[in-house]
Formats: C-alpha cells, sequence, structure tokens
C-alpha cells in the first residue's frame, strides 16, 4: 500500500509550511529517513525525513508552494501502483508564496524553484527576479557551485544589459558632455566670457535605471513581525556604557582553555552570562504581558540574534540559561548559531524566548533601538566595543568601551526598573574576574 508524504506541524503555534524544493523527483528510489523535502516555515527551514522506502510515485505540491498543515505532499510506495483519483490533486489548500499556483516549469509567468535539466537547480530568488525581468535564464552564465545561477549573477547581468541598452545621461557626467562644457558669451569691449552650462532636469520619460529585488518568504515574515511588535508594545529605548577591562582579561586568560575543548570564547558569552544574573535580579524583566497580569516566566530562555547575511536572521533560543556556567553558555551559543546558519535548528529551539539580545556590534554599530521579540518584555543590543578616552577618578584613561541599548515595553516596566536592570548588567560586566 502506498504510503502519504504529509505536511508536518512543525510547532504548536504553525499551521502552514512552505515547500523549499524537493530534494528527489517522481520515479526515483528512496529509503525510509532518508531527506526527501526542504520545508520552512516563519520559524525555520528544515528537511523532512521519508516516512517510508519505496518509488515517489506522485509529488502534488511543487516548489514554493505554502500549505496548510497535514496537506498531502507526495506519494510513495511501489513502482506502477495505483494511486486514489480523488488524492492525485491538492486544491483548495494550495497557496504560493506569490499568491498563485506554481506552473510546471521555469517561465517569466512561474517564480517556482523549478530544477532544469540544463540549469541545474534555481533559488526562489533568482526565478522570481528571472520572472519580474522577463528573462532567459539560458543566457545567463552561473557562477555558483556546479554553473548554478546566483542572486548576483542575475544582478550583473541586469546590470550589463541596461548599461547596453541606455546611454548615460550627460547630467550624470561631470565635466564631459556638452552640458557641461564652457560657452562664450561676448562682454562690451570684445572680451570673452566662460559660462558653464547647467544640466537640465531629467523628463520624467527618461531611462530609470534599477533592479528589483524581489522579497524573500523570511524578509517577508520579519517585517510583518517587527510591525506587529511596534504595533503591540511601547517601546522605549534606555543607554547605558560600560567598561570591558575585566571582560577583556578575564577572556585572555580563559580562552587557551576553552579552545583545547573546541569551544570558542566571545564576548557575547560574556554578555549572556551577565544578562542572565541580571534577569534573576530583576525577574519583572523576564515576564510577558497578559490582560490578566503580568507573567513571570519560571526560566530565563535567551534568545540570541542571529544574522543568515541577506536571508535575513533567527532567533535560536538558550533554554534554561540560568543553569549553564561561562563554559556552558560559550559552548551552547557556539552551537546554536553555527546550526542557525546550516538551518539545522529543531523548532522547539526558535521557541519559548524569554527575553532576546542581539550584538549588533559585529556590523561596527555603536548602539541601536532594537524592536522587541514579541511576547517578551525587552531587548538588548550590544554595540562595537571600542577603545575610548574615558575620566575615572579624575583622572583620563583609555578604556575598551561598550553601549547597551535596553528597548523595553512600557507597559510592563518603568523607567526606574528598566534602568535598574541595565545598570546591573553593567555592572556585572564591570566587575567581572
Amino acid at each position: 500500500m502506498a504510503t502519504k508524504v504529509i505536511m508536518p506541524q512543525l510547532g504548536e503555534s504553525v499551521v502552514e509550511g512552505t515547500v523549499s524544493r524537493w530534494l528527489v523527483q517522481e520515479g526515483q528510489t528512496i529509503k525510509e529517513y532518508d531527506s526527501i523535502v526542504e520545508v520552512s516555515t516563519d520559524k525555520l527551514e528544515t528537511e523532512i525525513p521519508s516516512p517510508a522506502s519505496g518509488t515517489v510515485l506522485k509529488i502534488l505540491v511543487q516548489d514554493n508552494v505554502t500549505v496548510d498543515a497535514g496537506t498531502l505532499l507526495a506519494w510513495i510506495g511501489a513502482p506502477g501502483e495505483e494511486l486514489p483519483e480523488d488524492e492525485l490533486v491538492v486544491k483548495e489548500q494550495q497557496k504560493s508564496v506569490s499568491g498563485t499556483a506554481p506552473q510546471s516549469a521555469l517561465s517569466p509567468k512561474n517564480v517556482g524553484v523549478v530544477p532544469q535539466k540544463d540549469l541545474g537547480f534555481i533559488s526562489p530568488v533568482v526565478a522570481k527576479m528571472a520572472a519580474e525581468h522577463q528573462l532567459d535564464l539560458q543566457q545567463i552564465q552561473g557562477t555558483g557551485s556546479k554553473g548554478r545561477i546566483t542572486k548576483k549573477d542575475v544582478m550583473d547581468y541586469l546590470a550589463g544589459r541596461d548599461n547596453q541598452t541606455a546611454s548615460l545621461a550627460a547630467w550624470e557626467t561631470q565635466g564631459e558632455g556638452d552640458l557641461f562644457r564652457p560657452t562664450e558669451m561676448m562682454l562690451p569691449g570684445g572680451k570673452a566670457e566662460q559660462k558653464v552650462q547647467k544640466p537640465s532636469v531629467p523628463a520624467q520619460s527618461s531611462v530609470q535605471a534599477g533592479t528589483l529585488l524581489p522579497h524573500t518568504r523570511m524578509r517577508k515574515l520579519i517585517a510583518d513581525h517587527m510591525l506587529q511588535s511596534k504595533h503591540t508594545s511601547a517601546h522605549v529605548t534606555t543607554v547605558m556604557e560600560a567598561d570591558l577591562s575585566q571582560v577583556v582579561k578575564d577572556r585572555e586568560t580563559q580562552k587557551p582553555a576553552f579552545a583545547q575543548q573546541g569551544v570558542k570564547l566571545t564576548y557575547t558569552a560574556y554578555f549572556i552570562a551577565a544578562v542572565v544574573t541580571a534577569l534573576k535580579q530583576f525577574p519583572q524583566v523576564n515576564a510577558s504581558w497578559r490582560e490578566d497580569g503580568l507573567w513571570l516566566h519560571p526560566h530565563v530562555n535567551l534568545g540570541v540574534a542571529v544574522s543568515l547575511g541577506d536571508e535575513g536572521l533567527l532567533v535560536p533560543v538558550m533554554h534554561q540559561a540560568e543553569n549553564l556556567s561561562l563554559f556552558g553558555i560559550a559552548r551552547s551559543l557556539q552551537d546554536l548559531a553555527e546550526r542557525a546558519r546550516s538551518k539545522q535548528l529543531s523548532v522547539d529551539e526558535l521557541q519559548g524566548g524569554t527575553f532576546t539580545i542581539t550584538n549588533h556590534g559585529g556590523g561596527k554599530s555603536l548602539f541601536a533601538t532594537p524592536v522587541i521579540n514579541q511576547p517578551q518584555s525587552g531587548i538588548l543590543g550590544f554595540g562595537m566595543i571600542q577603545k575610548r578616552v574615558v575620566v575615572i577618578d579624575d583622572a583620563i584613561a583609555i578604556r575598551p568601551m561598550v553601549y547597551l541599548s535596553f528597548s523595553f515595553d512600557h507597559r510592563i516596566l518603568d523607567g526606574d526598573t528598566a534602568d535598574g536592570f541595565l545598570a546591573a548588567v553593567v555592572d556585572l560586566l564591570q566587575k567581572r574576574h
């Protein structure tokens, strides 16, 4: 009897998923537990194992299509096995990311992810750009793995095409062209005065240069989440700075021992340790707003924002961080960050956070006003560590300093409590030994 491949419910609150791409083709033989399809939700992207061994008889939901949890995705069985007629088409539940059903082949109207025999695997971003700009991908030289066409390849192709079809306007070439050449005006007495003609404003009909980069599903979800947070919480941000002299010394002392056990000791681990301790001192910061009261969480489940580059970011959660030593924090942080970037996190590791930190200093940002990760009470951002001149005991000194930006929900916390929590974090960092 044939076996159904069903869209799983990847988490208690996750009601739908998107088929990112199939890892098999119809007619292909597969073993039980082998990865069969990549699925993404608003929480993560993961691979789904095959529920049985056999042949892939029919794929019902194509790439880049969003369906409800429980939807039939495919059939696995014996070669030539007959399938139920009424279950060979997925209709009402099927929704593509762009809002229209995908077509069977990659064309300007199809923004699905379709494995092409000649082109290799085509990513959602590349497919959408091809559809938006009416591109023939056969004309684009891929520079990715095995000649795969990347987003940069498409953007370079578009830039080259624009340069060939639209000459550069004269007002964009200062010092060249007739618009910027001196003209002579005769003055009384026969002397000539040279003047430079000013460029005119380009007409609305002029060619507009630029490239549309379609939103990815993750970018849309991040945007929705951020707007929802701004509309929910009364955001207020308070900023303090900390002297990390003691942290720097302690890190240099302990780095070799951590490295011997395969763990990289970063400054973020110290920030986490200080935040966890301060949250235990200020339990109302480790809380969530409810209409009937303030819910104090029993554990510190710390979310750590991890950048995925152009793809967006994920916030894996370090559960029960209050039970971890500095070594345990550093090891857990390294593991979560590595698996976040390789998209190997489980749903549980992306849920249940009670407080979030973001180390935006890696991008050389000094301080920021981060947006609260709902339904938490606040988020703490750490800027770039920078040696600065400070005054200590009426003497000028140079110290490694960092700005800490705490955005909090003013419904939950007043300024006094928020500043008390942030001051505790600063104190813990400055007294680290």
